[in-house]
């Protein structure tokens, strides 16, 4: 993976200069620390930042094809590049690298956006058409790779994360209040929503054409259940393909010029590829998080995993401490709030691999939301309707809004979102309780209505997962970003494309039943991951919360939360904080029942998050 920004001129703007070019390229510095290029041409400015994985003294970046018509900036991998450079070989396309990625350039030119069905990979990618005199951008299917954008009137902005954007002169800092209220809503932020006003992240699955000072959003995939829960072979069939499929994926992500490791959770997903990894080659190296609280800790799981592999295995200790610790850059590289803790302990693995000189990593991100893994997938297949209140007013009104929110009032998702919208309104500051109405998340669409109505259960938690908890929370905030800023790529075997195609194709009872969750997956394991770890209960990871860092007595975490300081900023109400924090501090209180409902780490992270990006203390 590398970090990618650049700019292109809309409506007769000054170029943006080669300084300001440079400035937005060193913000990414983390994500692409072994080389650096930067191109201005035409009115459009390009730069990339590279982590050199695949033709370590070639590909450099922004690259072009024969004739110089075509020049691109892309981060990340495309892993079925060795089949299509066959393929544009044998139609008399020249290589300059053995770089993965030069294979897109050759593609475009054949293909034009076309060329995105091609591709197997995780990628964010810019390329600047001389002929057409337009910019395409494009977004991998499962939204991997980040990519964000604004227009300001003069120049369209892009970059791998935020905080190169902002270095563009054109750019102003402010809060987006409709993508703070997703955070408080959601498992998090939701494309093309981001915190900063102004500034969109390309929803995965995406592509944007900008021509002629417009900016074309379009659709190239989207996770599609069928409507009818069929099985089309029979049931043996499916855990032995899915085991092919998953093996093929993890041969192709194991595809690089330096070495690949992987991680171990001590769950089913993460085992299951390192054990698919370790028939790919020598033994690799496997790094796991450790905990002193043995309610939490899953080194034993890990290590028998480890064991039966043959990797060499690397642990780190995380402490409350280490959470305090690395809040803060977790929160500046993260770009939002979180609700939860568990990102630091990303940080501090990826910088175990990168500390060992692994620099690409394997991990099971996907599995859950794919073959019914979290909890609410049980209480789907049991049969049981929606939760009601018993108020035949208040489940009117919940109706109402999961009708506009999902297009279906029968279905639930994660809460009852009317009586939680009354529930984050008293945070709010009283300026901020005027303006609800109009950011308000829950009157802007998330999903695609037509991807959910009239499918199954099952198949409607899975989508809302992918969408609402996979693209822009786990694989961004909590899978690039924690991975990038140590210099560190994550892969990810279950978001193969074949992969999750054919997910949508297994029976839902052939994922969740009386005898438990990913019931097909557990198949395919069996043989390849130890018995005591196939047959675990759901692990629900739980990293410190916010009642645990308010009891460590932090200066500048009770600053963040003071009363004046809450009052200052102006989005939240001091006395309503004041109570959730004398709240935390009891004794007895244990937040662990309600963690998706830390809103007061929101507020601690929101305040880490203005004072980093220097945003205005004002609704």
């Amino acid at each position: 993976m590398c970090g990618i920004t650049g700019s292109m001129v809309l409506h007769n703007a000054r170029p943006t200069t080669a300084e300001v070019l440079e400035r937005m390229s060193d913000t990414l510095t983390h994500r692409g620390p072994d080389a650096a290029g930067t191109l201005i041409q035409d009115g459009v400015a390009l730069a990339c930042r590279r982590l050199s994985l695949v033709d370590l003294a070639g590909g450099g970046q922004p690259m072009s094809n024969e004739d110089g018509s075509v020049t691109m900036v892309c981060n990340g991998e495309i892993f079925n590049h060795v089949e299509l450079r066959a393929l544009l070989l044998a139609r008399g396309h020249r290589f300059e690298s053995s770089c993965d990625v030069e294979v897109i350039l050759h593609l475009y030119e054949d293909e034009g956006p076309e060329l995105l069905a091609r591709l197997n990979g995780q990628f964010a990618f810019a390329i600047h058409d001389r002929r057409r005199r337009q910019l395409f951008l494009a977004r991998d299917h499962a939204g991997i790779a980040p990519l964000y954008y604004t227009d300001t009137g003069g120049h369209f902005v892009f970059g791998s994360e935020i905080k190169s954007i902002l270095e563009h002169p054109g750019v102003p800092r402010d809060v987006d209040l409709t993508g703070l209220d997703q955070v408080l809503t959601f498992p998090g932020l939701v494309s093309p929503r981001t915190m900063f006003r102004g500034i969109e992240s390309v929803r995965n699955g995406h592509y944007l054409i900008v021509r002629d000072g417009v900016v074309t959003d379009r659709c190239y995939w989207a996770l599609g259940y069928p409507r009818e829960d069929v099985a089309h072979r029979p049931d043996e069939f499916y855990p032995e393909h899915l085991r092919e499929l998953l093996t093929r994926a993890v041969r192709l992500r194991m595809r690089a010029d330096v070495e690949v490791g992987f991680y171990l959770s001590g769950g089913l997903d993460s085992s299951l590829i390192g054990a698919l990894a370790s028939q790919s080659g020598p033994p690799a190296h496997s790094f796991s998080i450790t905990f002193p609280d043995a309610a939490i800790d899953e080194s034993g799981y890990q290590r028998l995993m480890a064991t039966k592999v043959g990797s060499v295995h690397h642990e780190a200790v995380f402490t409350e401490q280490d959470t305090v610790a690395e809040l803060q850059r977790m929160v500046r590289h993260a770009e939002c709030p979180v609700k939860e803790t568990y990102n630091t302990c990303s940080l501090v693995l990826s910088a175990l691999a990168r500390e060992h000189g692994v620099k690409a990593i394997l991990t099971g991100e996907g599995a859950d939301e794919l073959f019914g893994g979290y909890p609410g997938y049980r209480f789907d297949a049991g049969g049981r309707g929606p939760v009601v209140s018993g108020d035949p007013l208040e489940d009117a009104f919940e109706d109402d809004l999961r009708a506009r929110l999902w297009g279906d009032p029968e279905l639930f998702y994660e809460r009852r979102y009317h009586a939680w919208r009354d529930a984050k309104f008293e945070l709010y500051s009283e300026q901020a309780r005027a303006a609800f109405a109009e950011f308000d998340c829950l009157h802007h669409p998330v999903v695609d209505h037509e991807r959910l109505v009239g499918r199954p259960r099952l198949s409607q938690r899975s989508y809302l997962d992918f969408t609402l908890r996979l693209s822009d929370h786990l694989l961004t905030d909590h899978g690039d970003r924690m991975a990038l800023a140590n210099s560190v790529e994550a892969r990810y075997p279950f978001l193969d494309r074949a992969v999750l195609d054919f997910a949508t194709q297994v029976p839902n009872r052939l994922k969740v039943g009386a005898r438990g969750e990913k019931l097909v997956l557990k198949q395919a394991a069996e043989g390849l991951v130890p018995p005591e770890i196939i047959r675990r209960e759901k692990y629900g990871f739980r990293a410190p919360a916010s009642p645990r860092l308010l009891r460590r007595n932090v200066e500048w975490v009770d600053d963040l939360l003071s009363p004046a300081r809450i009052a200052r900023q102006g989005y939240f109400d001091p006395a309503v904080v004041e109570q959730l924090r004398s709240r935390s501090l009891d004794a007895g209180f244990d937040l662990h029942p309600h963690l998706d409902d830390d809103l007061l780490l929101v507020v601690l992270t929101f305040g880490i998050l203005l004072d980093t990006f220097n945003l205005p203390g004002h609704v």
